[in-house]
């Protein structure tokens, strides 16, 4: 009721020791009151000026001309009748056939465009945000669940990213809706189904959402082990979550193989070249040096966890109380240690070069910060502090982890200059030394150091107080960049539009970026796929798409490879473009063979 102090933590009556809330629970009517509210915020801050170019005076990665290239094949099956033209060797709905079917539904229903092509981004975005306050409410807290809508709704990486019509929005989601129906499981084992199902979607709309099975996997397969703290094995609600746990390892197998069935074995050496030797052999380097080259440069490579480094030390800090009692927490709730853990693992596996690829931790990361802020109100667990000292060593790989995290997020800001030059070794080894130096301080003095940050509580409406700054932080960032909106991408694919005819076929990978409202033929040419091996013998094809500014080919150097083959190329006209820092870019349409010849 109204006024009640209510325990809130793993799912009522679980059987799970859960941290306490001293916070009076809210009503469900004003839950839903405030949540709606979050939820139009989310859909408003996505959806307003929805030509506008992607950030570019502080880029999170969101790269424009991508989105013509993932949603090629939904727009040539509603342009030609066909998910993929003769002789066109670019079809990404080998790597991405969900996204691909949702695209192809949004330009069925509305034409082909651009805000027709990032309708499916902002609508997966928006569910992402209601489904996690959802879930966060039902493990911490309704205050905790309006914590976790709150910053992801507002949070500018999410935003940007569900703005545009790329991968990581709906990956992101599905993401976020297994884990909330595997929250839900817990009490009704038929959303398990759900869960593994999601998983799965989630999977098929990018590869990198692979870390997440396991992630699942694992906790269900603990939550059948290890149900509880001994004595608690015969407890119904602790037999119904194990239940849960079983549907989702059933969902998952399920869906699986469905997936094989219907999709990966009848295009098995499309799915093979799209998904390991384009996404893997073909990118990252796998020697020693690489994997710590990776690893020392996570935090300091991007602003990503710059740009949410409060987020990011409330997650710290919470998911080391987690690490610390993991057998007494909802499922939902150590899934959120196992999604945040394995998802950086994949990283420093692949890659961490491309800001994009970190995206699927924000609401990981958001949902330990929201348990913090709303229900536990410290940044550290007692439980850590009342951990041995021999336990406490044996999670030191993971504590100094989570301390170089943090610290590299910081200290990254003194050496821009350096990081921007492609030198990151003063940042790291800086960074380093503070996480040292904290962590050994924190050992010698052990638990002094954690009983302290475990008893520093704060109140209810200091927690509101911070979350408001951390929103209008994040809200500031969003109006900054609608403040110097640009429209230049939009307006040059109206003015190729102008210039070539319907159907015009034209290379290079600016192509796909600039057909979206021009509706010419794009070619595209990418570094060992796409239409790569006749790239400099087509003489069939006239004209060809790229950037002269900042640099001719900046796309890619295969560009140069057309241009060297066509030595009286000319260029017919120049399109102002946004993309790189500064914004002031060109395009330019090229005829390859002005002379005929």
């Amino acid at each position: 009721m109204t006024g009640d102090v209510t325990l809130r933590g793993a799912s009522a009556g679980l059987g799970h020791v859960a941290a306490t809330s001293m916070t009076p629970e809210m009503s469900a009517w004003r839950f839903a009151i405030i949540l709606a509210a979050v939820v139009l915020l989310a859909a408003t801050v996505r959806t307003v000026f929805p030509l506008a170019d992607p950030p570019w005076y502080s880029t999170v990665g969101a790269v424009w001309h991508d989105e013509g290239a993932w949603v090629h094949n939904a727009r040539n099956r509603v342009l030609t009748g066909s998910w993929q033209v003769d002789g066109d060797q670019w079809n990404p709905m080998y790597i991405t056939p969900v996204l691909t079917g949702l695209e192809y539904i949004s330009f069925r229903a509305f034409g082909v465009g651009l805000w027709q092509a990032r309708v499916v981004s902002q609508t997966m975005g928006v569910l992402a945000v209601l489904l996690l306050g959802l879930g966060v409410a039902r493990i911490g807290g309704r205050l905790a669940g309006l914590v976790a809508a709150g910053l992801l709704a507002t949070n500018f990486v999410s935003v940007t990213y569900d703005r545009a019509a790329l991968m990581e929005a709906t990956m992101v989601s599905l993401i976020v809706a297994s884990w909330y129906c595997y929250g839900r499981a817990a009490e009704s084992p038929r959303w398990g189904m759900a869960a593994g199902f999601a998983a799965i979607l989630a999977y098929f709309t990018k590869a990198s959402a692979v870390f997440f099975l396991p992630a699942l996997a694992i906790d269900a397969l603990l939550s059948i082990v290890l149900p509880g703290d001994a004595g608690q094995a015969d407890r119904p609600q602790v037999r119904q979550a194990s239940r849960g746990a079983w549907f989702t390892l059933l969902g998952l197998a399920v869906a699986g193989v469905l997936s094989l069935v219907v999709f990966v074995a009848p295009h098995w050496q499309d799915y093979r070249f799209y998904n390991w030797q384009i996404s893997v052999t073909r990118k990252p380097a796998y020697t020693l040096k690489a994997l710590v080259d990776r690893a020392t440069w996570f935090p300091v490579i991007h602003d990503f966890f710059t740009r949410m480094w409060v987020v990011t030390l409330l997650a710290v800090g919470s998911g080391l109380g987690l690490f610390f009692r993991w057998r007494r927490v909802a499922p939902a709730e150590r899934v959120l240690l196992f999604w945040v853990a394995l998802g950086v693992t994949e990283l420093v596996l692949h890659d961490v070069g491309n800001e994009r690829r970190l995206v699927f931790l924000v609401p990981g990361l958001v949902a330990l910060a929201a348990l913090a802020i709303g229900r536990d109100r410290r940044l550290l667990d007692e439980n850590a502090a009342r951990a041995s000292v021999l336990r406490a060593l044996a999670a030191a790989p993971v504590v100094f982890a989570c301390l170089y995290l943090v610290s590299g997020a910081a200290v990254r800001l003194r050496f821009l200059a350096e990081i921007h030059s492609g030198v990151f070794r003063p940042a790291v080894r800086w960074s380093a030394a503070i996480a040292a130096l904290v962590g050994l301080t924190a050992y010698a003095t052990w638990p002094r150091l954690p009983s302290r940050l475990s008893q520093v509580r704060w109140s209810a409406t200091a927690g509101i107080v911070a979350l408001a700054v951390l929103l209008g932080a994040d809200l500031w960032q969003f109006s900054r960049w609608a403040a110097i909106r640009t429209y230049k991408n939009y307006d040059a694919m109206l003015a190729v539009a102008q210039w070539l005819p319907p159907g015009t076929v034209v290379q290079g990978k600016l192509a796909n970026g600039l057909a979206l409202e021009s509706r010419i033929t794009p070619w595209f040419v990418g570094r060992g796929f796409g239409n790569y091996a006749d790239r400099t013998t087509r003489r069939d094809i006239r004209y060809l798409l790229t950037y002269v500014h900042p640099a001719i080919g900046y796309e890619g150097p295969v560009i140069k490879d057309i241009l060297a083959a066509c030595p009286g190329w000319k260029i017919v006209r120049e399109f102002d473009v946004a993309e790189s820092p500064g914004g002031r870019d060109r395009a330019a349409l090229i005829d390859k063979y002005p002379d005929g010849k």
